[in-house]
């Protein structure tokens, strides 16, 4: 991520956090207006583009999204597209995670990265319903049909939202990405950091609120798991945090082994 995106980012968030709490309908019309720019060349190059100043781009977003949205998500989407952004597909990110934040901050309470996080897992597991939300071929509508059957009732109005925006959207990603994805920006906008944490065998809740008070203080946040089992790891667990790794895995120390006996 360049510095230009990040500054672009924090304007971005900061716009969206003195709105207070942001209401569904305009988080699912910041969704929307992603797609359309997504889907727009014209119009995503007008908006990203370091020679058409500030009040012109301003003029753009209200004659293209000007009372076909919600006035909230106008004003959020001119600031983001004023800013200045490293790259379109950064703004098209942009837009999408002030979508995704203004969606968490209309649930409330409800722990939607938990949500998504339980979907991605039923995703994992399902091959054919991978392939099914995953392929590019057939129409997006019936994934996004098929979204909307599958979390019926299991699932928040907000991570429905966010869930049809992914598959509808994705521009060139895997499911499974973008929903991790998509849980981390929820949780940190929640207060958390997401620790993606993989063993052998399950574990126990008294393994795992040791490694959270361990891995809260060292990151000066609350903690959000994502366990994964794989019996690959042998033993021991791999912790990944953003960027950060962790590796404490058996099959990590045999793989350095073997390193070390090949050198």
């Amino acid at each position: 991520m360049g510095s230009a995106t990040r500054e672009a980012l924090a304007g971005a968030r900061a716009q969206l956090a003195s709105l207070g709490r942001a209401s569904l309908p305009v988080a699912e019309d910041l969704l929307a207006a992603d797609r359309v720019i997504a889907a727009t060349s014209q119009l995503r190059s007008a908006l990203t583009d370091v020679e058409v100043d500030a009040p012109q781009k301003l003029v753009l977003v209200e004659t293209v999204f000007g009372g076909r949205i919600a006035a909230e998500a106008v004003t959020l989407l001119a600031a983001a597209a004023t800013n200045r952004w490293s790259s379109t597909s950064d703004f098209l990110a942009g837009v999408e995670e002030l979508g995704i934040r203004a969606a968490t901050l209309a649930a409330g309470d409800v722990e939607v990265d938990a949500e998504l996080f339980a979907f991605e897992r039923t995703v994992a597991t399902d091959a054919e319903l991978e392939l099914a939300l995953g392929s590019k071929l057939g129409p997006v509508g019936a994934k996004a049909k098929l979204v909307e059957q599958l979390l019926d009732g299991k699932a928040s109005a907000a991570t429905v939202a966010i869930v049809r925006h992914l598959v509808l959207s994705p521009r060139g990603r895997r499911i499974g990405q973008m929903l991790r994805h998509a849980a981390a920006i929820v949780a940190d906008e929640r207060g958390f950091d997401v620790a993606t944490v993989t063993s052998a065998v399950p574990l126990s809740s008294t393994q795992l609120a040791r490694l959270g008070d361990s891995l809260s203080a060292q990151a000066g946040r609350r903690i959000r798991f994502d366990t994964i089992v794989d019996p690959a790891v042998v033993g021991g667990v791999r912790v990944q945090i953003g960027d950060d790794v962790i590796d404490g895995s058996v099959a990590s120390r045999l793989s350095q082994l073997r390193q070390q006996l090949a050198g």
